[in-house]
């Protein structure tokens, strides 16, 4: 099969990939599995307003990607998000078949170091 064709069979995940879900995905699978983050903190941390935030959880959750937790801490709500054992597998297999496009977008020559470079003494310099 040819790179053009490795390239094409190669499918990313359309729920992933959208950049706001990306982001998100990206940062609860960078918490350890079963943790979870704070809705504010999220939104903090992607700076996203709370209702384009909530627009994209949303799709997420649908997917089963990620799971939202509301409860309470005193008297506040409280919001807490988590990467799904199914979202975690997505995301690997989304960075996967990234992995695979870039590869076979490539070149498939091998490439030097770079530039060679030769040492030079001042009386050599003109």
């Amino acid at each position: 099969m040819s790179a053009d064709a490795d390239a094409r069979a190669v499918e990313l995940d359309p729920v992933i990939h959208a950049q706001a879900r990306l982001r998100l995905t990206t940062t609860l699978a960078a918490l350890p599995a079963g943790d979870r983050m704070a809705f504010p903190r999220v939104q903090q941390l992607l700076d996203m307003t709370a209702g384009n935030l909530a627009t994209h959880l949303r799709k997420l959750e649908d997917a089963g990607y990620v799971e939202v937790t509301k409860t309470h801490r005193g008297r506040s709500p409280v919001t807490y998000l988590a990467l799904t054992r199914a979202g975690r597998r997505a995301y690997e297999d989304y960075l996967a078949a990234l992995r695979a496009l870039l590869q076979a977008a490539a070149p498939s020559t091998p490439t030097t170091a770079g530039p060679s470079t030769t040492a030079t003494t001042e009386g050599d310099r003109s």
